[in-house]
């Protein structure tokens, strides 16, 4: 058969007609509409009494942060008609904490989240607060709704300890997703509906760990007293500003640049090849409250 070469008058011909018809005249292929481009919001939030001492967090001040923190986010003057947007009477609402030693979620921050879970209408029986067990935790079994809650810092096998990580209790063998530097930890979050039941993330950034050498490795000298919080309903955005504050303070203490090892490039990954989220920071858009002193990014 003879191969149909295209004059410039058939061009000009093709091109007088609608583009769609024209591109099936020549059995050109359409390119498919580009999906929007995905933008994600960032709230972070500080206060510099926001510890009583090292470690300890205020109650009070806490809970005022996660108040105007999360009614930022979420476009509500207040806090309980913020919660109300992420919870209902009905649902069953699981509060993944993390409890690593050294520096946990604390009791503080779990009580202000279940306090306004329980103003927003969930009965108290409905609400579970848990980490290594969440497989065993009925609660979490049930759960409709997912709340997740740990503290930054810096991890052996994955570069930082983030909100991402932070669901890796809900799977069998958390040990599977460390090959690559946890290169593949957001596909844990389509399993067990984590994706969608998780409604809230928040990255706490009172007293992050920046250094570390080795699994489990803590020392006070590589803390900090940031006093933040950050709050998103994107795991990935709220990470990848995570990591960005972390790296700010690496490069302040050490004076030159000094990235994360291993990288933390899950939280990249988690976007760019699973799709769970954004972390360009050209596209989430961070909105920063309270203390401005050190804010580093």
């Amino acid at each position: 058969m003879k191969k149909r070469v295209i004059t410039r008058r058939d061009f000009l011909r093709v091109a007088a007609m609608t583009p769609f018809a024209g591109a099936f005249a020549y059995g050109f292929k359409i390119p498919e509409k580009k999906e929007a481009a995905r933008r994600a919001k960032v709230v972070l939030i500080r206060d510099k009494n926001a510890l009583i001492s090292f470690k300890k967090p205020d109650p009070s001040v806490v809970q005022k942060m996660l108040d105007d923190s999360i009614t930022t986010l979420l476009g509500e003057a207040d806090p309980i008609n913020a919660w109300k947007k992420l919870v209902k009477p009905s649902d069953i609402v699981g509060i993944k904490s993390n409890v690593w030693g050294p520096i946990p979620t604390t009791r503080e921050v779990e009580q202000a989240l279940k306090r306004r879970i329980m103003d927003a209408g969930v009965a108290e029986d409905n609400i579970g607060i848990d980490d290594r067990g969440v497989r065993r935790n009925p609660i979490f079994k049930n759960a409709t709704v997912i709340i997740n809650a740990r503290p930054a810092r810096t991890h052996h096998w994955s570069g930082m300890g983030g909100c991402i990580k932070n669901h890796i209790m809900f799977v069998p063998l958390p040990s599977a997703y460390h090959g690559d530097s946890c290169a593949d930890l957001a596909t844990l979050w389509y399993k067990h509906n984590l994706k969608e039941r998780t409604k809230l993330n928040v990255l706490l950034m009172l007293n992050p760990l920046f250094h570390g050498i080795g699994p489990h490795h803590y020392s006070d000298k590589y803390v900090w007293e940031y006093k933040g919080i950050l709050v998103s309903q994107d795991p990935v955005a709220v990470d990848a500003t995570g990591v960005r504050i972390l790296q700010a303070k690496r490069r302040e203490y050490y004076n030159e640049e000094r990235p994360l090892r291993p990288p933390a490039k899950h939280v990249y990954l988690a976007d760019t090849r699973h799709n769970l989220g954004v972390s360009d920071s050209d596209k989430i858009e961070l909105i920063k409250l309270g203390w401005n002193e050190g804010i580093l990014i």
